[in-house]
Order: C-alpha cells, then sequence, then structure tokens
C-alpha cells in the first residue's frame, strides 16, 4: 500500500485544536489535493499563520492529526521532518532572504548540496528560475536594492530551487503595490500550471484569492466556517463572511 493509499489528500487537518493563551485553532478540518491551490482567509489573528506552521512541522497540534505529502506528520520526530520539508517549502512575508547575498547567491543557496549538479548546473538552474519569475535583470543585486515585491519574487525562485512538491505562500501580496500584487498573482498560477505545484496560499488579498485557488478555508475565531470551492464563498449565509465580503467590497470603491 503506497502512501497516497493510506492518505489521498496531500495535506489534511484532522480535528485539529492547538491552545496558547487562548484557543487559536477549534477542530479544524479541510484538505488539499495533489496540485490543488487552497487559500486560507480570514481576519488577522484567527490562526491562518499557525495552520502553516502546523503543516511545516514548526508546531504540533494539541488534539487532532496533521498530513503531509501523504503522511502523518503530527508525532514524526525532527529529523524526519527535514526530510518532509525538502517535499514541502514555504515561503514568508518577509522574503527571508540573505541581505549579504546577490538575489542569485540567495537562489543558488538551495542548491549547494544538490550533488547531482555541477557549479555550472546550477549556474544554469539559477538563470532559468529567475527567468521563470520575471527577475533575471536582478541576479546581481542585493536584497536591500530591492522593493518587497521583488523580494518576494526572489523568495519564490529560492523555493523552486528545492524542487519541493508543495509551496507554501504567507501573505504573498501584503505590503506590494497593486500591479506587483497582480504580477506575483500570475506567477503563482503560472507556477501551479506548468510545474502542478500544490500549494497553500495565507492571504487577506481576496483579488489573489479569486485568481489562484480552487478551494478556500475561512477561519473565525479559531474554527472553519466554510471549506470550499471558491466560487461557492459568496453564497455561504454565514453573517461573519458576508461582513467580510462585504468589507472588502467597501475597500475596493
Amino acid at each position: 500500500m503506497t502512501p497516497a493509499d493510506s492518505y489521498p489528500h496531500y495535506i489534511e487537518f484532522r480535528h485539529v485544536y492547538k491552545t496558547f493563551d487562548k484557543p487559536v485553532l477549534v477542530d479544524v478540518n479541510f484538505y488539499v489535493n495533489p496540485g490543488e491551490t487552497v487559500a486560507i482567509i480570514g481576519r488577522s489573528g484567527v490562526g491562518k499563520s499557525v495552520t502553516l506552521a502546523h503543516i511545516m512541522g514548526f508546531l504540533r497540534p494539541d488534539e487532532g492529526r496533521v498530513i503531509v505529502a501523504h503522511e502523518d506528520i503530527t508525532d514524526l520526530p525532527e529529523v524526519e521532518m527535514r526530510r518532509v520539508r525538502k517535499k514541502v517549502t514555504m515561503v514568508f512575508q518577509s522574503g527571508a532572504l540573505f541581505d549579504s547575498m546577490t538575489v542569485g547567491e540567495n537562489v543558488l543557496f538551495s542548491l549547494e548540496l544538490r550533488q547531482d549538479y555541477d557549479a555550472q548546473n546550477k549556474e544554469d538552474v539559477v538563470d532559468g528560475l529567475l527567468q521563470m519569475v520575471d527577475i533575471a535583470e536582478a541576479k546581481d543585486a542585493y536584497p536591500s536594492d530591492l522593493s518587497t515585491g521583488y523580494k518576494r519574487a526572489v523568495a519564490i525562485a529560492r523555493a523552486l530551487a528545492a524542487q519541493p512538491q508543495c509551496v507554501l505562500y504567507d501573505e504573498p501580496t501584503t505590503m506590494v503595490d497593486p500591479i506587483m500584487s497582480d504580477h506575483l498573482g500570475d506567477l503563482m498560477l503560472r507556477l501551479k500550471r506548468q510545474l502542478k505545484l500544490t500549494s497553500v496560499v495565507v492571504t487577506h488579498d481576496l483579488d489573489l484569492m479569486y485568481k489562484v485557488a480552487d478551494r478556500v478555508v475561512f477561519l473565525y475565531e479559531g474554527g472553519v466556517i466554510y471549506f470550499g470551492p471558491v466560487d461557492e464563498l459568496e453564497k455561504s449565509e454565514h453573517p461573519h463572511i458576508q461582513e467580510f465580503l462585504a468589507m472588502d467590497r467597501v475597500v475596493r470603491t
């Protein structure tokens, strides 16, 4: 029996609870299928980033099970989690770039441990990735020279250098101007289609959600109040969802 037979969903939360000073995740259930993009939305402090931290194994649930890469990671030791993290990578909101390295060197960093590439192969991969995310001209620049949006694009290129099966995006369009936000959304959609990547996107940006997501998880007070197709969200009768969508429409006008 293969892992996919035991756990057909690429990512799955089964009755997950997590409490710090107060409950943050309360009986959370959702799943992400291979090749699918799921957006996690909701107001600040509802547990969106905590959910990503559970997928990466940085946090463990108090109750429930977390499945990642068709494997139950709930009780995996850290050495085993490193193996899982080779399949699942995260693009942090900050970009988490090395300021002392150029853009090219930042992307190359993810390739340094690859024994199957020689130096020229690695350089070719870096060039290809920077072209893929439309920032080839910034190869010799330093992160301090770049806008927030360009830093996110570099972070995406570096994440892809590890050849993951799944990418987690933490607020990829926060503090980015509308043009760059639209560009990042187009990029994420292109990567999904070309590379068949599975992805989870935590976002406040409903334009991004509608553009890239197949389904959406709506968190409210730690619980899931909607999990389903993105184009069905507006049909939800939950008052908090309707308020959230109405507020977004006000902001746009």
